[in-house]
């Protein structure tokens, strides 16, 4: 498969992010560019000029482990970075089809993935693919996750962050949570370019939203395994929560997310409301948001 420019623009994208001084070079001058030229990126891999132009240029078929190794270190990249030059190589030496972790169209959960899901009761768990759609989740998560479902989203993360206005409200640091979203898939694009599905996906929210198509432009990967997140539920109000990212073994593609609070925090009793509204699906939306703000009064009499 022919992935020329998608190699060709990843690199350039990174080469033109690491300054001299960061590489380690002492430069006078004046420079056009603040990134490194391509001469500059030869020498720190190693490699002849000419060989890494070749390199840059999007062709990859031919080079060894130990060059991309090379290349990789000059650039600084990180271990997401590194794996996505080592899939586009992989594409362009033909091997795509080793590398491809496509779930069917109708994906059916086995009985005992969701057994697991609903067990755990003390936050939002989730199972998605690497396309952003959320598969299956547990009461808890389908309360937390009510508005992808319900509007623009279709249950799929990335068109609810650009398509839904919603969006905004639900996730506070917007900008941070559409760069990841933008990342995860660009970093699948690399491990799977014959996804047509991704590619629908990437060609509808190009189309529709110029914030994707500029970060889609930027050529971010990142993995996505644990961390802190902030929200704003439209029930209970604002959330804390760390997450861990398990990779399904037995499903390779699909992640196992896990949203916890700290114990006796506000963000538990916050999580717990919207627990208690999930278990039941009797308590009126005015209910929670009633008890949210509650919580939103007593810790601004609290922080007065």
């Amino acid at each position: 498969m022919d992935n020329r420019a998608e190699v060709r623009e990843f690199l350039m994208s990174r080469r033109a992010q690491l300054t001299p001084g960061q590489a380690g070079l002492v430069v006078s001058g004046n420079r056009r560019v603040a990134g490194l030229r391509r001469n500059e990126v030869a020498t720190l891999a190693d490699v002849s000029v000419e060989y890494y132009s070749k390199i840059e240029r999007g062709n990859l078929a031919g080079v060894s482990d130990g060059v991309l190794e090379a290349v990789a270190r000059a650039l600084q990249l990180d271990d997401a970075e590194r794996e996505h030059l080592f899939d586009l190589a992989r594409v362009a030496h033909d091997g795509a089809e080793t590398v491809r972790r496509r779930t069917p169209a109708k994906w059916v959960p086995r009985p005992g993935l969701l057994r697991a899901l609903e067990v755990i009761t003390g936050g939002p768990a989730f199972v998605r693919n690497a396309r952003m759609d959320v598969l299956a989740t547990n009461p808890l998560g389908a309360a937390f996750y009510d508005r992808v479902f319900d509007g623009p989203g279709q249950g799929n993360l990335a068109r609810f962050n650009f398509l839904d206005e919603r969006s905004r409200d639900f996730y506070p640091d917007w900008e941070a949570a559409a760069d990841v979203s933008v990342a995860i898939l660009r970093t699948e694009a690399g491990r799977d370019p014959r996804d047509k599905q991704l590619h629908d996906l990437v060609g509808e929210l190009s189309t529709r939203s110029d914030a994707f198509r500029t970060r889609w432009g930027a050529h971010n990967v990142r993995r996505h395994g644990a961390g802190t997140k902030r929200f704003h539920h439209h029930l209970v109000g604002d959330l804390t929560l760390s997450y861990e990212g398990l990779e399904l073994t037995a499903e390779p593609g699909l992640s196992f997310l896990i949203y916890t609070a700290q114990p006796g925090s506000e963000s538990q009793e916050r999580l717990d409301l919207l627990a208690s509204w999930a278990a039941t699906n009797q308590q009126h939306d005015t209910d929670v948001r009633e008890a949210g703000a509650r919580l939103d009064a007593a810790r601004t009499t609290q922080e007065d």
